[in-house]
């Protein structure tokens, strides 16, 4: 299965509560505190978030946090990709070199294919769309298909 971390998933969460207050600075206990989260948790997300320039610190005794853009602005690649690095379905799908089986491989394209159809999804949603309410989540049935032409398709 393929799944974020828990800390990239407490990261959208950290954001949402700021784009939701984007008129205020946050400091980290009341991230932590809107969003039911350990402080300690909140301050280790602050650090990767704000190097890859999605929140901005502030110091002194009104310091805090907030967002560095518009939350309409921010994709969920942005934020999967400063907690985890580049998205990668495979190894060969971010980096060449890593397997020995890559210059007779079959797959390969299409795992990249695959790869850059789940960036362009994550691409699409924007931070500002995950404070929206939705219905409510009814799994798809067992045999869901996901329709994209593989290469030599």
């Amino acid at each position: 299965m393929l799944r974020v971390t828990k800390l990239t998933d407490y990261a959208t969460v950290v954001l949402t509560v700021l784009a939701a207050q984007s008129d205020r600075v946050l400091s980290a206990s009341e991230l932590a505190e809107r969003a039911g989260l350990e402080a300690p948790t909140v301050s280790k997300l602050l650090k990767p978030l704000a190097q890859a320039g999605l929140v901005e610190g502030f110091r002194g005794a009104n310091g805090g946090y907030r967002l560095a853009r518009p939350a309409d602005e921010i994709g969920l690649i942005e934020i999967v990709e400063a907690m985890e690095g580049p998205l990668g379905m495979t190894e060969c799908s971010v980096h060449e070199g890593n397997c020995g089986l890559e210059h007779q491989c079959g797959v390969r394209a299409n795992w990249r294919r695959i790869n850059d159809v789940v960036i362009e999804a994550l691409s699409s949603v924007t931070l500002a769309q995950m404070l929206a309410p939705t219905p409510s989540f009814s799994p798809e049935p067992a045999g869901r298909r996901i329709d994209l032409r593989l290469a030599g398709a």
